[in-house]
């Protein structure tokens, strides 16, 4: 098999042709339901993943599954308009190809977004959420495997996988709005079946305030390339063990949907305050 390194430099000298040339300011990835993040952004060129060699469509209706490429705040960006997710049955690093070829093409931070169930009492349904760390629960990485030092370190450190920097402008910011953005650790768990009341408690005991079914391994691949990460949450649904309700998806992207505005506009303002 051709190594990896050489089929992220095909893909990103195929963006490049298609008219996706960077270097960028910065990587964006919308999550389930949150693809109206793109209204925030002045864009000039798209390209579905399909024709992108190396990757695939999305399996899911939700994600449309294409690159984006144009501005916010003056700010060159490149975006994931939809995810890969491993329960989609994609390997580790199927789900992080993506970030690894934006990366490729010179972004030098990555926002990412995305909705998850709320497992903090303080938390409801439809609020937004800095995520300041992770527990991956997922069972593997992208990083299993023989390491190409070209691409990062064997043993990269995860100490801070999510910016300081970069949440303390988000805070900032979310002052500046009169939006609480409060700090939470997220677990990723594979799904794709919502968890069990037990499940909850234990996630819960363990310090998670949030619960997914994606990010991390796209967290992981950036900080292996030495990009630095910030991540928003929009909390779709309250994950509380004595008070659960049977979950509709639709109500669930719904309200990413309503949310999606809110995080378009946390970005834009980041990015106009962060500093090359």
């Amino acid at each position: 098999m051709t190594p990896l390194f050489d089929r992220l430099q095909i893909a990103a000298e195929f963006l490049k042709t298609a008219g996706l040339t960077g270097p960028f300011d910065a990587a964006l990835i919308f999550g389930s339901g949150l693809g109206a993040i793109a209204g925030g952004m002045k864009v000039e060129a798209d390209l579905p993943y399909a024709k992108v060699p190396g990757m695939s469509a999305t399996t899911l209706n939700f994600h449309r599954g294409r690159f984006l490429v144009g501005t916010i705040s003056g700010k060159r960006v490149i975006a994931m308009d939809g995810r890969f997710h491993y329960y989609e049955g994609f390997s580790m690093e199927q789900v992080a190809f993506p970030v690894r070829v934006m990366g490729q093409l010179g972004a030098k931070r990555m926002l990412l977004s995305n909705i998850a169930g709320g497992l903090n009492p303080e938390y409801r349904a439809g609020d937004i959420a800095l995520m300041v760390d992770h527990i991956n629960l997922m069972g593997s990485n992208p990083l299993i495997g023989e390491n190409d030092e070209r691409l990062g370190p064997r043993y990269p450190d995860m100490i801070e996988p999510y910016s300081k920097r970069l949440i303390n402008q988000a805070e900032r910011v979310g002052m500046e709005m009169g939006l609480k953005l409060p700090r939470a650790v997220y677990a990723a768990v594979t799904g794709p079946m919502f968890e069990t009341r037990a499940e909850y408690r234990m996630l819960r005991a363990m310090g998670a305030d949030l619960v997914g079914m994606s990010t991390v391994p796209e967290v992981i691949a950036a900080v292996h390339m030495g990009m630095e990460v910030m991540g928003l949450s929009l909390v779709s649904d309250e994950c509380f063990p004595d008070c659960l309700e049977p979950l509709e998806v639709s109500v669930l992207l719904k309200r990413a949907e309503e949310g999606a505005e809110k995080i378009a506009e946390v970005w834009r303002k980041v990015l106009g305050k962060v500093e090359n």
